[in-house]
């Protein structure tokens, strides 16, 4: 796609965050009685927070608990999870490398906006990123498109091709209309990011920086 815009997923793809983000969910959803295998907490994380609840437990429990779930697991996350979150390798690289090559470049999180704004420091983003989005900018995070769409407003409805690393990411790109590149970063199988819409999977970001160029975004 000649010339397309890059939309970073950040969560699993630019950070590694993903098993923190599993155990603080797991301690928040049992502080307020209800165990869930973590196996199973893990296949959804890259669903946005507003919608995990109701995945994992129903409506019921999300009209009754939901708001109390997520307040727990946002202040166990912050308190106790984010200071041992690291960039991935590569993961600053890749937007150097399309910023470069003349691509606009946003960093496309359904994280709270705290979290991005970490995250940022942590990547050294600030200045880099042409924009960058929250779970604040939307009403429903993924897999609805809305995040996706908030992304390419920011890019002015220029193309543009997603890195994500979950199924959730690729959903909601192909919900949006948009192509979606994935690394197994997050711990999804490349079956199960192929067969949730990824146009091409990788290992990691150095495989992908390696044949970028015979990508969508080369």
């Amino acid at each position: 796609m000649a010339d397309a815009a890059a939309i970073l997923d950040i969560d699993g793809t630019l950070v590694d965050s993903n098993y923190q983000h599993t155990v603080a969910w797991y301690g928040a959803l049992r502080e307020h009685g209800h165990t869930i295998s973590m196996y199973r907490i893990h296949r959804h994380i890259g669903m946005g927070g507003d919608q995990i609840v109701t995945a994992l437990l129903g409506e019921d429990v999300e009209e009754r608990d939901g708001d109390a779930i997520r307040e727990s697991e946002k202040e166990r996350y912050m308190s106790r999870y984010i200071d041992s979150v690291q960039t991935l390798e590569g993961a600053r690289d890749l937007i150097v490398r399309l910023k470069d090559g003349g691509r606009k470049v946003v960093l496309a999180s359904s994280a709270k906006p705290e979290e991005v704004d970490h995250y940022l420091d942590l990547l050294d983003a600030r200045d880099l990123a042409d924009a960058w989005t929250t779970s604040g900018d939307v009403q429903r995070t993924k897999p609805e498109p809305d995040l996706i769409h908030a992304a390419l407003d920011k890019l002015d409805g220029a193309n543009a091709v997603m890195v994500g690393d979950s199924t959730w990411d690729c959903r909601a790109a192909r919900n949006a209309g948009v192509e979606t590149i994935a690394v197994l970063t997050g711990g999804f199988s490349a079956q199960e990011l192929f067969d949730a819409g990824a146009l091409s999977v990788f290992a990691s970001m150095p495989e992908l920086l390696d044949r970028l160029d015979a990508t969508v975004l080369g």
